[in-house]
C-alpha cells in the first residue's frame, strides 16, 4: 500500500521531507539551475554521499526533478535536478519556522551583507489588520512566485517573518 493510498499519509510524508534546513537549502540550489549530487555537494561544501541522501528524498517526494541524464567529465553518467516548485504548495508542518529560519541563517551567512536589503519594523496590530497584513503580503509573495524565472536576472532570495514580539507585552 503506498502513502498515497492512505489518508494524510502522502501530506506527512512531505512535510518530513521539508523538515530540513539542509533539503530546502538544496531546493533553493536547484530553483532554476539542474545540478546533480555532484554539484550540489560541492555548492553546500559537503560530500556527496552526505547530499545523496537528501537529493532522492526529495526526488521521491516529487520536490526535484531528474533531468535528462549527462555524461560527467570522465564519462560517468550523472542525472542533474531541477526543483519542481511543490514545496511553495506544501504545508511543511511542526517546526516549520525554526527550519526556514536556520536555512535563512545558512544562506545569508554566505551573502555580502552590504548588498542585502533589511527591514526590522515592530507593529501593534488587531487580529483584523494582522490577517490583512498577511494577506497582502501573501499575494504579493504568490504574485512572484508564480511569475516565469527570469534566466538572466539576478539570483536572490526572500525571508519574511511575522512573529510575537514577546518582550513588548505589556506587563499587568
Amino acid at each position: 500500500m503506498t502513502d498515497e493510498a492512505i489518508p494524510g499519509a502522502a501530506a506527512d510524508a512531505d512535510a518530513r521531507a521539508l523538515s530540513s534546513a539542509l533539503r530546502m537549502r538544496i531546493l533553493r540550489l536547484c530553483l532554476d539551475e539542474a545540478l546533480t549530487n555532484k554539484e550540489i555537494a560541492g555548492r553546500l561544501g559537503m560530500a556527496p554521499a552526505t547530499t545523496y541522501h537528501h537529493v532522492r528524498l526529495l526526488a521521491e517526494r516529487g520536490f526535484l526533478a531528474a533531468q535528462p541524464e549527462r555524461q560527467g567529465k570522465r564519462g560517468a553518467r550523472e542525472v542533474p535536478y531541477l526543483a519542481t516548485r511543490k514545496s511553495l504548495r506544501t504545508p511543511m508542518g511542526p517546526g516549520a519556522g525554526q527550519i526556514l529560519i536556520q536555512a535563512f541563517l545558512d544562506e545569508f551567512a554566505l551573502s555580502d551583507p552590504a548588498r542585502a536589503e533589511v527591514v526590522r519594523l515592530g507593529l501593534r496590530l488587531n487580529e483584523e489588520d494582522r490577517h490583512e497584513f498577511l494577506r497582502r503580503f501573501s499575494d504579493l509573495f504568490a504574485e512572484y512566485a508564480d511569475r516565469e524565472l527570469d534566466p538572466d536576472g539576478e539570483p536572490l532570495s526572500l525571508f519574511f517573518a511575522l512573529h510575537d514580539d514577546v518582550a513588548r507585552r505589556r506587563q499587568t
